[in-house]
């Protein structure tokens, strides 16, 4: 009598998922003996998995070499799953512990067209609360926030919006030079962070980060505020560590995946030069 081979629902579930796991760190695919002495697995179960998700399309074989690879499907429902999920909601929490950390104003912005606007803002109860709002729109110039979103834009688009919005002189130490702005986005690419050091309020200062999409574009930026006094303090380094960290965990939610190059993303600048 042929004997079968028993596996319980869940056991069968926690396997698959881990084979689809080590395959997704596979560029070249992974026979069922290799994955078998990955997981410490006997080979008539690898096989039982490998050939079930084989059948609902989640993996191709090549007949060949025998190896199995993930398929497009999966791709497909990851982009769903990715669709389905807020910046806003996705941001949210990540913006309130960051406040909470800092007591500082905490922002959520978006570019629209050529200024950049609030999406959200968290104050600290009891501390001193910024005069911003969420619907307000600002130069991008000359806030933390924007410069964060605009240095990942082709220059060609940067110098379109200076073209149209100009470079307005908000406070002594605003930017009001084109090449001076190139200079400070260049910075800002290679720091990961922005800073609006008194450039558009005098005694405020906003340190700003960029959250990434799946594709790695620059979709929205995350920012700290508060007085001069505030800001410019022995916590400084500690309040960038922190603007950086968040901007990162966002950007993961919503599907980035960072190169080796994370903290400037000088490669993906250079690609966006073409769209």
């Amino acid at each position: 009598m042929k004997k079968t081979l028993t596996i319980s629902p869940v056991a069968s579930i926690e396997r698959a998922l881990t084979i689809l796991e080590v395959l997704s760190q596979s560029k070249r695919g992974l026979t069922n003996a290799e994955i078998s002495r990955k997981l410490k697995l006997p080979k008539s179960t690898a096989s039982y998995i490998l050939r079930t998700l084989k059948q609902k399309g989640y993996l191709h074989r090549d007949d060949d070499l025998g190896k199995y690879r993930l398929s497009a499907k999966l791709f497909s429902i990851g982009s769903q799953a990715l669709r389905g999920l807020e910046l806003h909601d996705i941001a949210f929490p990540v913006l309130q512990e960051l406040v909470d950390k800092t007591d500082l104003t905490g922002h959520l912005a978006i570019l629209d067209g050529h200024e950049v606007v609030y999406i959200e803002k968290i104050d600290k109860p009891g501390f001193i609360r910024m005069n911003t709002w969420v619907g307000r729109r600002l130069d991008v110039h000359c806030t933390a926030v924007g410069k964060a979103l605009i240095a990942y834009l082709p220059q060609e688009i940067v110098e379109e919006i200076i073209r149209d919005r100009g470079l307005p002189k908000h406070t002594p130490k605003t930017i009001t030079s084109l090449n001076h702005l190139l200079r400070e986005l260049s910075k800002v690419r290679a720091d990961g962070y922005a800073l609006d050091d008194n450039e558009n309020n005098l005694g405020v200062m906003c340190i700003a980060a960029p959250i990434f999409n799946v594709e790695g574009r620059a979709v929205a930026a995350v920012g700290l505020t508060g007085t001069e006094s505030q800001t410019r303090s022995h916590k400084f380094e500690s309040y960038v560590k922190l603007i950086k960290h968040a901007a990162r965990n966002i950007s993961h939610q919503l599907g980035y995946v960072s190169t080796a190059h994370h903290a400037g993303h000088t490669e993906k600048f250079l690609e966006y030069g073409t769209g």
